[in-house]
């Protein structure tokens, strides 16, 4: 299927990107001052695998076009996930992701790149955070008014109850960096068993809004801070969510417009034992508590528009849909049918961008306006 059957708007300006392996997943956009757009996601065979590596692409104004996908990572033997851009104060910027062996997100390291010519040449890749595993990123860096930095960060655990890494025990933190990225202070969100992917926006009244994935595919979950640092418990908001993850973006107006997958666990007919069960053989996971849900379908593709700070979301539209078949990730032989993954940005012609994961095969973006959005009015609105 050509990404332009699945959209909702075939009059939507949307492509795919460059075709970097047989597997791509997990992009994340950083629109320039120039014009420029770049680009960044994992791939390789499959999700887990030791060849999958981050790969970066520029969309460049002048020409119209996206360049060829450029390797960013060399971690022979590991797998490099969840990229993410983020420009400092200074101009640079920097390319963080994670490497990890195997399916067990419980080994993750995270690394990182600066580009000091907007990301025309890189340095070399460095650990962030020495001597630490099991450390996960998705999400940009957010700078404070006084010029802190907040890193949300989730922790991926694993228990004597199962023998793989399910997601069952991940819980989100915020690292703080008071110098610019030399050093860290982790603060814990409270609470926040099963609530990952923390994204951090801030808002016009000069609170964050932290929003979540959910292990539980139930909800998207949200928190609040007054300094980056202190968190309310996740609260559950009124947009369901599958265990995908989501991204927002805060418009100079002061709405907040996300992307997500408007689908959550009711949707499912089957679960999965976890992320990895291609690739990991699992044995049965005794544990009290809620247990991660996985195989929720990873459709349709969706933004949604809160006009007071995240507490509602009476603006959903839909971008593109399909079955989101997602009980694989089996990318080689057409299996896997998801739109999931997005990342979110306005573009300095005031459009908004959307990049999200086509079949995991392709990265694709799709461009609109707010005005588009709230053409369609939430029926729960």
């Amino acid at each position: 299927m050509k990404l332009q059957d699945s959209l909702v708007d075939k009059n939507l300006t949307a492509y795919t990107l460059p075709k970097s392996g047989i597997q791509s997943h997990a992009s994340n956009l950083l629109s320039l001052a120039n014009g420029d757009t770049l680009c960044v996601w994992f791939s390789g065979t499959e999700e887990g695998k030791s060849d999958v590596s981050i790969y970066l692409t520029r969309m460049d104004a002048n020409k119209g076009k996206w360049n060829a996908p450029q390797k960013m990572s060399d971690n022979p033997g590991r797998s490099d996930q969840n990229p993410m851009l983020f420009k400092a104060p200074n101009g640079d910027i920097w390319l963080m992701y994670t490497s990890q062996e195997g399916g067990n997100q419980d080994t993750a390291i995270v690394q990182y790149r600066i580009s000091k010519d907007n990301g025309s040449t890189w340095s070399k890749q460095e650990r962030l955070f020495p001597n630490e595993k099991g450390v996960f990123i998705r999400q940009p860096i957010v700078v404070t008014n006084g010029g802190e930095w907040l890193l949300p960060v989730f922790h991926c655990v694993v228990k004597d109850d199962g023998k793989a890494w399910d997601g069952s025990y991940d819980y989100s933190a915020v690292r703080v960096s008071e110098n610019k990225g030399k050093s860290w202070v982790e603060h814990d969100v409270p609470k926040s068993l099963g609530c990952v992917h923390m994204d951090i926006e801030k808002l016009k009244n000069g609170q964050y809004i932290g929003l979540f994935r959910s292990r539980w595919a139930d909800n998207i979950y949200s928190s609040y801070s007054a300094d980056g640092k202190n968190w309310s418990v996740p609260q559950k908001t009124d947009l369901p969510n599958n265990n995908a993850s989501i991204q927002a973006t805060v418009l100079d107006n002061g709405d907040i417009v996300m992307a997500f997958n408007d689908s959550s666990a009711k949707d499912a007919t089957q679960r999965r034992a976890s992320l990895y069960s291609d690739q990991v053989e699992e044995k049965e996971i005794n544990q009290s508590g809620p247990r991660a849900f996985w195989g929720a379908p990873r459709a349709p593709m969706t933004v949604a528009i809160s006009e007071d700070n995240g507490k509602t979301w009476p603006y959903k539209r839909n971008i593109a849909e399909g079955s989101g078949f997602a009980l694989t990730n089996d990318s080689a032989h057409d299996k896997n049918r998801e739109f999931s993954y997005p990342s979110i940005t306005t573009t300095v012609d005031g459009q908004i961008e959307v990049s999200f994961t086509y079949f995991r095969q392709k990265i694709a973006l799709v461009k609109f306006d707010e005005a588009w959005i709230k053409s369609k009015k939430s029926i729960n609105a």
